[in-house]
């Protein structure tokens, strides 16, 4: 699975970081990182949970 965000709407509220740590972070300058591309599959409900819950909808999850 491959992990994309969409920056011009993301709004770094922290949500996905809760959810899934292990692939995403918001940092202290206020912006998300993706810590993981490209996540191993027994992420998978954990990234997609964090895309669902997204307020902006800015994750995309293919594969």
């Amino acid at each position: 699975m491959k992990i994309t965000v969409d920056f011009d709407v993301c709004a770094s509220t922290g949500g996905c970081m809760q959810i899934a740590p292990e692939v995403f972070e918001v940092r202290s300058d206020g912006y998300l990182y993706v810590l993981q591309e490209e996540p191993p599959e027994e992420l998978r409900q954990k990234v997609e949970e964090a895309a669902d819950m997204c307020p902006t909808a800015a994750i995309t999850v293919e594969g």
